[in-house]
């Protein structure tokens, strides 16, 4: 088990071309792969100092067997915010946040010092998911 390495992760959206203009326009993050499949659709976006790290956007519940009830249970959650999102390390969370909040982000948490050793700020994409962006403190 040696040399594991996180290679990708999964976030469900309502809609893909929200989802982009949040993590690519604003985050700045590359598109890698935009993908449509049984008239669901995958996009992988990721950091450009990350080549091997990726965030793949997916509709809720994006598996083509499950049931029109479990997909609106789905749905329901992510509109309420409740699945998780992602957290990044910045190195000026400050200035993250301020840029952000410029680009009509939703605020969850202005930049604020945790016990745990890191500043950190929060928004919710345009899904409702929570993003996290932190700096270590020095």
């Amino acid at each position: 088990m040696n040399n594991l390495k996180l290679h990708n992760c999964f976030i469900a959206v309502h809609d893909h071309d929200e989802a982009l203009a949040f993590y690519r326009d604003l985050l700045g993050l590359e598109v890698r792969a935009d993908v449509k499949y049984e008239g669901m659709r995958w996009t992988t976006v990721g950091p450009p100092g990350q080549p091997d790290v990726n965030i793949v956007l997916e509709p809720p519940l994006a598996d083509p067997n499950a049931s029109p009830a479990d997909r609106q249970v789905m749905k329901e959650m992510l509109a309420k915010g409740f699945l998780r999102g992602v957290n990044f390390t910045t190195d000026d969370v400050d200035a993250t946040f301020e840029h952000i909040r410029a680009g009509g982000g939703e605020v969850l948490q202005e930049p604020m010092n945790q016990a745990y050793g890191v500043r950190d700020c929060s928004f919710r994409d345009p899904s409702g998911n929570m993003i996290r962006f932190n700096q270590p403190k020095t």
